[in-house]
This record gives structure tokens, sequence and C-alpha cells, in this order.
């Protein structure tokens, strides 16, 4: 296959090409804008592969995108291009609307043209991959609330059937193109997957998103903030596990389908920085505790409090578990930025220093 990723030096986005680089004979197209959160330097391990091209285009190019298909002419996309961070999209959701909605639909039209002139078989075997977020369902009830306390142990998991709910302008961007996506195949019998996925981490992992960031700032000696309480509760999934999850898909999935991808760890946002902490402890000791650093901040607007994953369908249907657990791979995570902390000092270019982002004055509206 000729697989196009958009998003391809992103974080998840350039594991997914390293993972088909390292352990398949496909060929992949990475398209991608360079923004901050992008990086080549995350690919310099298949970058001289033969089977790998790398095209800097914006999805918002209709033009360019066009280009690209011509000449590449793929197989499938793998569509994981967009504006992901929730603080940012708080403070600036323009660039939200316009990556995930308008990139999302110039991609689809864009792929749906090509798709048009390819002959039966070709037409038949396409797929339109599209990676999306748990985001968009929502928050599920949290044990230390009535309706958690109420249902007992067994807390209910976001499925393929829940409804969507979003919180943020980031969520409501990604289920915005969630449904485009839906539409085209509805409306043009265009070929389309969707998943939807819980917190990725693990190495490149750009340094605004939570375990990064308190990796750097405790080796640094910096404040750990915490949002709240620090009691949210979060899947995690380790992004090698994840990026494997999404090849299965879009090699064996069924058109149409829907696949949600978690890593079965629901943690507290505080207890995952006290492992990182603990961890820390171990491999770089210092004369006091990193946990000492942990301090607590004013929290996120309309954070939601609890995303949870049911992952049966991939079980059942495509035979994907997740390999690591939340301790081997976050101890894999920390040893990989111990060791890369070049990779860190390039990829923070001044243009984001750890700051928190995303706060703003709110009305008081009587809630």
């Amino acid at each position: 296959m000729k697989i196009l990723v958009t998003g391809g030096a992103g974080f998840i986005g350039s594991a997914v090409v390293r993972h088909i680089i390292e352990n398949t004979q496909d060929l992949v197209i990475n398209l991608d804008k360079l923004t901050y959160a992008g990086n080549l330097e995350s690919l310099g391990e298949v970058s001289t592969s033969k089977r790998y091209s790398f095209e800097q285009v914006d999805i918002c190019s209709r033009a360019e995108l066009d280009r690209v298909f011509k000449i590449h002419k793929p197989d499938a996309v793998m569509h994981l291009a967009a504006e992901s961070h929730v603080d940012r999209s708080i403070t600036g959701p323009a660039e939200f609307i316009q990556t995930n909605i308008v990139g999302t639909y110039n991609l689809l039209e864009a792929a749906r043209e090509y798709w048009n002139t390819l002959d039966v078989v070709a037409k038949r075997a396409f797929r339109f991959h599209h990676i999306s977020t748990d985001e968009v369902y929502g928050d599920l009830p949290h044990p230390d609330e009535e309706d958690g306390i109420a249902l007992g142990k067994e807390l209910p998991l976001f499925t393929e059937q829940t409804s969507y709910a979003p919180s943020s302008p980031y969520s409501a961007s990604k289920a915005s193109s969630d449904h485009l996506v839906r539409a085209w195949l509805r409306t043009y019998c265009f070929p389309i997957i969707v998943t939807n996925c819980s917190n990725n981490y693990g190495p490149y992992h750009f340094p605004e998103k939570l375990i990064p960031l308190i990796i750097l700032n405790a080796l640094e000696g910096k404040e750990l903030p915490i949002y709240g309480k620090g009691d949210q509760i979060r899947d995690w999934l380790y992004v090698e596990d994840h990026a494997r999850a999404l090849y299965k898909v879009v090699t064996e999935g069924k058109v149409g389908e829907t696949y949600n991808i978690g890593g079965h760890n629901e943690k507290q946002n505080i207890e995952v920085v006290q492992t990182i902490c603990n961890i820390l402890d171990e491999l770089v000791p210092k004369e006091s505790k990193y946990s000492e650093q942990i301090t607590f901040v004013t929290d996120r607007p309309g954070h939601d409090r609890r995303y949870a994953i049911d992952s049966s369908k991939m079980q059942k249907e495509l035979g994907w578990t997740p390999e690591e657990t939340f301790e081997t791979g976050l101890r894999k995570t920390i040893q990989w930025y111990l060791n890369n902390q070049t990779w860190c000092q390039n990829v923070q270019d001044g243009s984001y220093q750890r700051e928190r982002l995303g706060e703003i004055n709110l009305p008081d509206i009587g809630k």
C-alpha cells in the first residue's frame, strides 16, 4: 500500500509513520504543515527510507492537496493533522476551527475527487481513516460525584455508540470533523473509517501536554502545576500501541465503522504526576523529592472530569490489545526524555516555554 499520513510530523502521526516504515513494506507520504507541534526530527530514523517521502502542505490549501493526490496516488489516507491542545483552543479557537473543520473538509473533497478517478478495484480498496479523540464524548460520571457513587464500582465507559457532548473548542472542532467524515460516507458512499482514542503518551510528545511538561519541569527544578485538585481521570494509551491499532484499522477495519482505542489505564492526574516523581527519584535522585515541586493551580474552564474508553470492539473484531501497561510505558517515556534532551530543546524554539495557556476571566452567570 501507499499511505498518505496527514500530520505525520506530529506526536501520534510520527509514531504511525515510524511504525509503518519499520514494520511493513508499505510506502508513506507524510503531509505536514510543520506548525509548532510538528517536528521532522521525530522521523530521523526513517527519513532516509526509499519508502518515505515528505510534503510540507497545509490541509487548508485545496490546490496543494490536489497536487499531492495527483502526484503520489495513495491507496489510503490516515488523517491525523489537527490542532489538539485544549488550553490553546480556549484562548485561540479560530485556528482549531480552520484546521480541524475547514481543513478536514478540504481533505475530504480532495480525496473524494481523486477517488472518483480510480478504477473499480482501486476504488473498492481505498480507505479514508479519520483519527479522532474520546474528548468528543464529553465526560463520564466520576467516582467522587453523586452519579458516580450511585453507580458503584462499575462506572460507564465510552463506547462507539456514546452520544457526542464536547466541552471545549478543541473537542467541538474534532466532533464537527467526525460528523463531516461520516456525512461523506452517507451522502457520497465515500469509504471512511473513524477511530476515537484516549490520552496518548510516549516519546516525541510536545511539552505542553501533561506528562512531558511534568518530566521536564521536574528535571529543571520548576513547579509541577496540577489543575484543581488533580482528581481528573484519564485513560492513558502508549503512543506506539496506538500506532499499531491505527494500522490495524486502516488495513483490516470495515468501511463505515467506528473503533474506540483505549489503553485500559484509568488514572487521576495527581496519580500520574506522583508516579513520574517516584520514577525520577529512582532514575535521577537528588536531595529532595520531586513531589515537593507539586503545586495546585486554578482549574481549566470547562474541564472534563473523567474519560474512559471501552475498546472491546478493537479486541474482538481486529485482535488488538495494548502491549504496554501504564507503568512500563511511563518508565519508557521518562527514560526517552532523559536520553533526548537535545530534541526537547530544539522543539521549544522560543514560541513556547512551557508557560500556562488557556487562562481567561469568566463572567459570573449564576452557575
